[in-house]
């Protein structure tokens, strides 16, 4: 390859790796992530909005999620150096844990700017039982709604997209410089957000983001651009690209529902239908059909009553079952399906 040599991969800067962790819980009906207000390490800067240790909190300290950079000297692998991290942070100790995708855009972490080089993260899901967090994080559970509220149909569809997002998505998309490009915008509008004749769809999290944020419709985008005014943005940022990562991790969970059954990984040791229900509900923001929901688990086969019934709701009892992990091993292979599609 011409050109290539030692001395060429030296100019063109550093690489610093860090690992993020998207840690996703269902408590109460509602899909929960675990977010950190405070970070002290070689990743950690005060221009990203976490408060450094020692300093106090306030109302513009930004949510971050747990994360902290690779140290191959003391990390054997990235999946435990990402484990070490979690623990120092929130005290959690990780089960079901999936690399996600790595993050390297040019400008993800304003440092590269003055310092040059590239600060890639490599982003990791896991799913857990919500546990009170402790560490040197200031670590808390929050629903992960806070930061897109637009995805949350389950009581139709949301007010911000019609009143907030829609305007001003129609605004930027009329700016376009050529009647092709306006024609581009607002097809990748519909795309994104639905129409008359394109149906809503769940799994495009990312896409909603990233055009929100290109048409400066987010915080994100008018911090990244060194922009002074901001934008009316209703939902919580999140430091560096934070909320670009969980954007990530929300619609590979969503997809993820419609061919492995990993909501068990979000439901207690026993569960109602009626709490699986939920749980699926929680995860993909739409409601489902109660008898087709129970009439497919079942079928499914993964799932085997207790024969015990509890009320917990209040309400009539119900009978609890636990999925059953021998049958789950073998059907992952096989792509079972749960049936997560709007009712």
């Amino acid at each position: 390859m011409s050109g290539f040599s030692a001395s060429s991969i030296e100019n063109e800067g550093s690489v610093q790796i860090g690992l993020t962790a998207v840690i996703v819980a269902v408590t109460d009906a509602e899909p929960r992530i675990l977010v950190v207000r405070r970070v002290d390490h070689a990743l950690a800067s005060t221009e990203e909005g976490a408060a450094r240790q020692g300093e106090a909190l306030s109302e513009n300290t930004l949510e971050a999620l747990p994360y902290g950079p690779f140290y191959p000297g003391r990390h054997r692998t990235l999946d435990m150096g990402l484990r070490s991290w979690v623990e120092e942070q929130a005290q959690l100790d990780l089960g079901y844990v999936e690399q996600l995708y790595t993050f390297g855009d040019r400008g993800r972490d304003p440092r590269e700017r003055e310092l040059g080089g590239r600060i890639l993260s490599i982003g990791y899901l896991a799913l857990a039982q919500e546990a009170k967090p402790a560490g040197a994080g200031e670590a808390l559970w929050q629903n992960w709604y806070r930061y897109f509220p637009w995805e949350d149909w389950r009581d139709g569809k949301p007010d911000i997209i019609t009143q907030e997002l829609e305007p001003g998505l129609e605004e930027w998309a009329a700016k376009a410089e050529s009647p092709s490009e306006i024609r581009e915008r607002f097809a990748r509008i519909d795309a994104c957000f639905g129409s008359e004749e394109v149906r809503w769809n769940e799994d495009r999290v990312l896409e909603r983001y990233q055009l929100l944020y290109e048409a400066g419709l987010v915080t994100e985008a008018a911090r990244d651009q060194d922009l002074k005014t901001e934008p009316n943005d209703p939902s919580h940022a999140m430091v560096l690209d934070h909320r670009r990562i969980l954007a990530t991790a929300m619609g590979r969970l969503r997809g993820k529902l419609k061919y492995r059954p990993v909501v068990f990984e979000l439901v207690p040791p026993t569960f109602t239908l009626f709490e699986l229900q939920k749980a699926v509900e929680a995860i993909t923001g739409n409601l489902l059909h109660k008898q087709n929901f129970r009439r497919m688990v079942e079928k499914s086969g993964l799932v085997e009553g207790t024969g015990k019934f509890e009320s917990r709701t209040g309400g009539r009892p119900a009978e609890t079952f636990r999925y059953v992990r021998d049958i789950l091993a073998e059907r992952l292979t096989a792509g079972p399906r749960l049936p997560v599609g709007r009712r």
